[in-house]
């Protein structure tokens, strides 16, 4: 790792305090609450965390509240405790006043197809389809790979895996056959979870030819139960396939809960590795279910009634975590939504926020963006006044789109919840609350509770205010990954060995003097310009507040003097197109907006970014692309949502 710090050039001078009426109802009522409760946090984790897991209905309690070998980064929380995550998202509240509450509104692309499961008729689904799987001989430990779209087929059959302790992963739709073998083949699945198809901005696509491909590779799989979503033909294997609805008509209804202890294994996610090589994070199910739930409740300030929207895919950990398991456990109404935001109408979003009546809505920046692009008059033609709350998940907002979505959107009154997570965390770390937070446009602001970053340079030195570094955490906190499936060895070194002792998020961060963390980019995505270190974020919000601009990616590119360059990606808005002119004019812009240590070299214009169906930019591949790469060089595409946008890309160059 460097020992350069990362210089930190961006300034953001506007404030936004919280509203003072809001304020009064919320949990956490004012800053100097925050950080009482936040103290007490630090000054204590395992009390503070032990006291919030009463909370959770446990079958016995725990032996030890935390256990930490920090030399192997082995830790564990509430070990001994037993526990289940699908009786604390269903039985519980089944047994409550909230037994025939809404716990999850399913609406899916078509208009006309909308489901409303209340806690009652979830648990009567989940436990049918937990006897389905029993009856295939999946039992506790065993690993599930679930391959669908956004149907509420997908949220059943994690909760039924948790319910009988099989291991859940889930395999994003869109990603191709080889990409689902690799995940299949990893973790050892018994058993494949799929659909003949799924809709995509009214396009039907082939999802059971996708899964078909993947089994002929593999050895481990011994059935598939499928289903019927878009009544398409498709190929059966006798003995292997089954179909959902016909397995279920004929299974028992009840299905009693496993007692699992709170460090057994509750999902596998697979996330992108620096290799290429998807890495499995290991989730646990007491530590994970308890930080979602707290995150969530406190995050989003959730209220008995609300109903709470996150448009992320279950595909993600964000879906896990914010659509699932945290809404689920703290007996909130989740929206499931299947669809695109600009399908049927760019106003897709925002008629269901108008439809349902939604009162949190959580999405990423790179929708955020998008929706800007197609102009203010598909929101203003929707109701929005049910908004208490918007939140911004999985890169950093640019401080424009940050502005366009509390103007627009928010119409002033609600709060921007710019979070920062990652799969590996499995909950929010570093988060504004609602009715405490005064917001600055861009930062995402304050640490949640039990969360201790540290911004370091010079392997454990900490960074001073407004100065650059390496984001990492001091200690383990109940959600955090345990390991990665079957290689601890690699979770040591990718995300304890960097910064020993702590861990490295992988991010680049900086606080200013009021002590607000502003997020860097990747560590991998800091461009060293003549000694000088960049966070592309900071370079990238700058091109993105011109007028002409909606979405940037900024890579380096090698240079004989400098070291690196600065190579920027942009999109323009509908109906402009690119030029020696703006390419200039964007120069001189990022020149004002930052310095000309940030001058790009390059400037790309394209009408699309290699993106995985989350919206997530690909950085990794633009770099190759702009430091004149070939196709087969790139590794692996698998899990872009477009992948016909490389030979684009590739074809329209920059030449340097």
């Amino acid at each position: 790792m460097s020992d350069d710090k990362i210089e930190s050039i961006l300034e953001e001078t506007r404030r936004f305090p919280p509203n003072a009426d809001y304020a009064k109802g919320s949990y956490v009522k004012s800053i100097d609450e925050y950080k009482a409760i936040y103290e007490e946090s630090i000054a204590d984790p395992p009390a503070f965390w032990a006291n919030l897991a009463t909370n959770l209905e446990w079958f016995s309690p725990w032996d030890t509240v935390f256990e930490w070998d920090r030399d192997e980064a082995r830790f564990s929380w509430f070990k001994g405790g037993k526990l289940n995550a699908c009786y604390n998202c269903l039985d519980r509240h089944v047994n409550s006043p909230r037994r025939n509450k809404a716990a999850i509104i399913w609406q899916g692309e078509r208009e006309d197809a909308m489901k409303v499961y209340t806690y009652q008729q979830l648990l009567s689904e989940v436990e049918r389809f937990a006897n389905v799987l029993k009856s295939k001989g999946v039992g506790k430990g065993d690993r599930v790979s679930i391959y669908l779209p956004m149907i509420p087929e997908l949220a059943i059959s994690l909760l039924a895996c948790a319910r009988i302790g099989a291991i859940h992963s889930v395999v994003f739709a869109g990603f191709s056959s080889e990409a689902l073998y690799n995940r299949i083949e990893d973790c050892d699945s018994k058993i494949l979870i799929t659909s003949d198809g799924t809709y995509r901005a009214g396009k039907t696509i082939d999802l059971k030819g996708k899964a078909d491909e993947a089994l002929e590779k593999s050895k481990s799989v011994t059935s598939v139960i499928m289903v019927n979503n878009t009544g398409s033909e498709v190929s059966m294997t006798a003995g292997r396939d089954f179909w959902w609805h016909e397995e279920v008509e004929n299974a028992d209804l009840t299905c009693p809960c496993e007692e699992m202890d709170a460090e057994d294994t509750l999902f596998i996610l697979y996330t992108s590795g620096s290799t290429g090589k998807p890495k499995g994070v290991v989730h646990t199910t007491g530590g994970y279910l308890l930080f979602t739930m707290e995150t969530f409740k406190n995050v989003f300030d959730y209220k008995e009634e609300d109903v709470f929207w996150c448009t992320a895919d279950l595909g993600w950990i964000t879906g896990h975590s914010y659509i699932l398991y945290g809404p689920l456990a703290a007996g909130a109404t989740s929206v499931m939504f299947e669809g695109v935001p600009t399908y049927p109408k760019p106003d897709r979003y925002w008629h269901i926020v108008e439809k349902f009546r939604v009162n949190t809505f959580y999405t990423a920046p790179t929708a955020i963006r998008s929706m800007m692009r197609l102009g203010d008059e598909w929101p203003n033609g929707r109701d929005l006044s049910s908004l208490k709350v918007l939140g911004s998940v999985g890169e950093p907002i640019n401080p424009e789109a940050w502005m366009w979505y509390y103007n627009v959107i928010g119409h002033g009154n609600c709060a921007i919840l710019d979070t920062w997570w990652q799969t590996e965390t499995g909950g929010h770390m570093i988060t504004p609350l609602p009715g405490a937070t005064t917001l600055k446009p861009g930062s995402a602001t304050f640490p949640y509770f039990g969360i201790e970053p540290k911004i370091i340079k010079n392997e454990n030195e900490e960074c001073a205010a407004n100065e650059g570094g390496f984001l990492c955490i001091d200690k383990p906190w109940p959600g955090l990954g345990r390991t990665l499936w079957g290689d601890h060895e690699r979770y040591k070194t990718t995300y304890w060995n960097n910064i020993k002792g702590k861990y490295f998020s992988g991010d680049g961060a900086r606080r200013d003097e009021e002590g607000y963390i502003w997020l860097l980019g990747r560590v991998d995505d800091v461009i060293s310009v003549a000694g000088h270190r960049i966070g592309a974020a900071e370079v990238e919000s700058a091109l993105v507040s011109h007028t002409d601009v909606t979405e940037a990616a900024v890579v380096p590119v090698p240079h004989d003097i400098k070291g690196e360059a600065i190579y920027a990606f942009v999109t323009l808005r509908e109906g402009l197109e690119g030029d020696d002119d703006l390419r200039k004019a964007l120069v001189k812009h990022v020149r004002h907006e930052v310095g000309p240590i940030a001058t790009p070299g390059a400037i790309q214009f394209t009408d699309m970014m290699p993106k995985t169906r989350s919206g997530k930019i690909m950085r990794r591949i633009l770099r190759k692309i702009a430091s004149g790469d070939t196709p087969e060089s790139l590794g692996d595409t698998s899990t872009l949502a477009d992948p016909e946008v490389i030979d684009l890309l590739i074809a329209n160059r920059v030449k340097q």
